[in-house]
């Protein structure tokens, strides 16, 4: 073998010969890394079985030590439903006793005021046949006595007619017409002891009234004595010099025309030196214009583009001045939670004017008067206040729509939510419908104390006239009516009444037939006195 060995080594390459032996090399160590992998997985196996068993054995135990957990937790819970199943029947079962001892007590005390009601009711009976027996025997006697009456009563109506036919013989009267005759008597005396009863009560009412009124609006009026002063309707511009006259109308009038343009109000200028006059119907215009020619001439540029430009800026602050002149007169009435745009009208009064008293102070007034006299009298301050300010609040858009300040101040203070008592004092202030509450009798009350004090209105001299006129017209058109005067600058009226015509009662009718009338057909500030002066003279001459 050698020797073969040797000749094959000695006969092939060297290079073969090595690639042999690291063959072999390599599949030694193949085997070896199989055999030894083999070994190792059956060992790992055999830790990994033995771990598992372990952890199987433990798990074991947990889960029968958790077992006993259980049962023992069962147990316990078991007895404690049992022991609080037996609390709850004891305590039911006592409340059961409980509550049929009441029940057996009820029971007890019902049979007892039965029994009462029983007796009384035997009692009753035993009574009632008693009364009955006496009613029985009343009625007996009343029966006697009622043939008797009767009886009587024919002889008597005998009598009657013979003494109604002798009246006749003598008097020469039927029965109908002495009758009539009488009546007509009773009827006169009654009407003259009713007149008297009527004045004197009426005096009494009056001077309780008036005692009470008086303090009540003499407190109220002390309380808000307040300062107005009386606007005109017409603005007067001041001007530094003549020559800004020029300077206002422009070149062929085009600056006049422009504040006229822009504006809506027309400008008067005249001979009257150093003033310009603005004239229009709307006063928060009027406005516009007076303070954008006021502030053109402090600015000194007067052209058309700064005209537009000035009118815009000043009707802008003229807005947010009416919004802040409306929360003012909110803020010291004492009303809050008016809508915005009911606080931009009442801001807009602040300009409007009437008989030369300023609405925005005149509603202010209002609204103190109204709420101190409810004070006085317990009723409900805000809403006497309420319905104050705002019942002349259709004063603020009558020159802009038609129909008159009551029915839009309604029509106003209904599209905003107000309160309908609100409304009806609104429409009730100048006796156009009739007032439903306290409070709407007051503004009418506080409205006449504002716009009949001294100072606070002006009247026209043609109008003062023709309401004096009228007022004695009216007067005079009554039955009876001898003449009459306006006097006192037409707070009374003097009527003189022919005696023969009207008595001392038809008098007093008289006067309150003329006051009705007068309230429906004329209108005046605070209230008018009807004085009848019933005058009797018997002239005689002696010869």
């Amino acid at each position: 073998m050698n020797t073969v060995f040797g000749l094959l080594l000695a006969t092939m390459d060297m290079g073969l010969a090595i690639g042999l032996i690291i063959g072999l090399f390599v599949i030694g160590a193949a085997v070896a890394g199989g055999l030894g992998w083999f070994f190792t997985k059956r060992h790992l196996e055999k830790v990994s079985k033995k771990r598992s068993e372990q952890k199987l054995d433990e798990t074991s135990n947990r889960v029968e030590e958790m077992l006993r957990t259980a049962e023992e937790k069962c147990k316990q819970l078991k007895k404690e439903a049992i022991l609080e199943s037996k609390e709850q029947d004891l305590k039911r079962r006592n409340e059961f006793e409980q509550e049929m001892k009441e029940k057996r007590a009820e029971q007890s005390r019902v049979e007892a005021r039965l029994s009462r009601q029983e007796d009384n009711l035997e009692k009753r009976e035993t009574e009632i046949s008693r009364k009955e027996q006496s009613l029985e025997d009343r009625k007996r006697d009343l029966e006697k006595k009622s043939a008797e009456v009767q009886k009587t009563q024919e002889q008597v109506s005998h009598q009657h007619e013979l003494m109604l036919a002798e009246l006749e013989r003598v008097a020469q009267l039927t029965k109908e017409e002495a009758k009539k005759q009488l009546t007509e008597e009773i009827l006169d005396e009654t009407r003259r002891d009713l007149a008297i009863e009527v004045r004197n009560l009426e005096q009494q009412a009056k001077d309780e009234a008036e005692m009470n009124a008086k303090n009540i609006i003499t407190l109220a009026i002390q309380r808000c004595a307040s300062d107005h002063a009386s606007e005109s309707t017409v603005s007067v511009v001041p001007l530094p010099n003549d020559d800004m006259k020029a300077r206002i109308i422009g070149r062929e009038g085009r600056n006049i025309r422009a504040i006229e343009n822009a504006t809506g109000i027309e400008l008067i200028i005249d001979d009257t030196p150093e003033v310009v006059i603005l004239s229009g119907f709307d006063p928060v215009r009027r406005e516009i214009a007076r303070l954008t020619l006021e502030k053109l001439i402090a600015d000194g540029r007067i052209h058309p583009a700064r005209i537009e430009e000035t009118v815009d800026k000043v009707t802008k602050e003229l807005d947010q001045q009416i919004k802040a002149a409306g929360e003012n007169a909110m803020f010291e009435v004492g009303i809050f939670g008016l809508h915005p745009e009911i606080i931009k009208l009442i801001g807009r009064l602040k300009f409007r004017t009437s008989y030369g008293q300023n609405v925005y102070r005149h509603s202010i007034e209002v609204a103190q008067l109204a709420g101190l006299m409810a004070q006085e009298l317990g009723l409900d301050v805000n809403f006497a206040k309420r319905a104050g300010l705002l019942h002349d609040i259709g004063k603020a858009v009558d020159h802009e729509q038609e129909g008159t300040h009551i029915q839009l101040g309604a029509d106003i203070a209904k599209k905003y939510k107000e309160n309908p008592m609100i409304v009806n004092a609104i429409m009730a202030h100048h006796g156009d419908v009739e007032p439903k509450t306290i409070e709407a009798v007051l503004v009418q009350a506080a409205d006449a104390i504002s716009g009949a004090r001294p100072g606070a209105r002006r009247e026209t001299g043609a109008g003062y006239v023709k309401r004096l006129e009228k007022l004695e017209e009216i007067a005079s058109g009554f039955h009876g009516v001898e003449r009459s005067y306006a006097i006192q600058a037409g707070r009374e009226v003097r009527v003189i009444v022919k005696p023969e015509q009207v008595d001392d009662a038809k008098a007093v009718f008289l006067a309150k037939d003329i006051a009705k009338k007068i309230e429906s057909e004329l209108e005046y500030p605070g209230q008018i006195k009807v004085n009848v002066i019933r005058e009797f003279r018997s002239v005689e001459f002696a010869k």
